[in-house]
């Protein structure tokens, strides 16, 4: 069979529910649409930079390049994957775990987001399990990164239920004025003593080097 030049579109991050997955292109207006309809509370800002106040069509193409950056810039010493969310089939939002100089420091970064109407039953906790179990178990990560403004008490609760400490505060921008953003810290050991989703990853031998890791024929981490 024929080897694919670009194994990461058969990459799947699989839990009892959700498919986490490369978007193909022909379904960036899927993304498209989803942001659209509102992912959070117009009177608020979750996010550092601020994408989601920029105005239609400016935010559907800076969406649209976005998506083909990360594709377009990806190396094994600086990779960015931006994966929808598919819940049961249907597209309710996007998890991304990104690195640089993986294969050295070990260290992962993530960020997400759900469509208003998906929140509120639990899948933003099981998408940032699945992919904390893709960074910890297959890749070989030693810590996970994240991050949220003090008051975003929904992204907070889902990191702390998930293990993640706290590590420090720093001001950051908030629609151009300081805030403090609130930095989260979860370490191998400390995911390996807790309770986590039965997560199943497929067509990962084949794209292992993307990430800065070996290929191996048996169970345990790529790294």
């Amino acid at each position: 069979m024929a080897v694919s030049p670009w194994p990461l579109f058969d990459l799947r991050i699989l839990t009892a529910r959700l498919e986490i997955r490369l978007p193909e292109e022909a379904e960036f207006p899927l993304l498209i649409k989803l942001v659209d309809s509102g992912i959070h509370d117009p009177s608020t800002m979750p996010f550092v930079e601020p994408w989601t106040d920029e105005p239609a069509p400016r935010r559907q193409r800076t969406n649209m390049q976005w998506w083909w950056r990360q594709r377009a810039e990806w190396t094994p010493e600086k990779w960015h994957f931006t994966g929808a969310v598919f819940a049961e089939g249907e597209l309710v939002g996007v998890q991304d775990i990104f690195a640089v100089q993986f294969a050295r420091r070990r260290s992962v970064t993530t960020g997400s987001w759900l469509g208003r109407r998906h929140q509120g039953c639990g899948l933003g906790r099981e998408m940032r399990g699945a992919i904390l179990a893709f960074a910890f178990e297959s890749l070989g990560a030693l810590e996970a990164l994240s991050c949220a403004f003090y008051d975003n008490a929904a992204s907070l609760a889902t990191s702390a239920s998930l293990g993640y400490e706290p590590n420090g505060e720093t001001l950051e921008l908030r629609r151009g004025v300081p805030d403090r953003l609130v930095n989260l810290r979860l370490t191998k050991d400390r995911w390996d003593g807790r309770a986590h989703p039965d997560v199943r990853v497929e067509g990962l031998d084949a794209c292992a080097e993307f990430f800065g890791v070996r290929s191996t024929d048996g169970p345990g981490p790529y790294f």
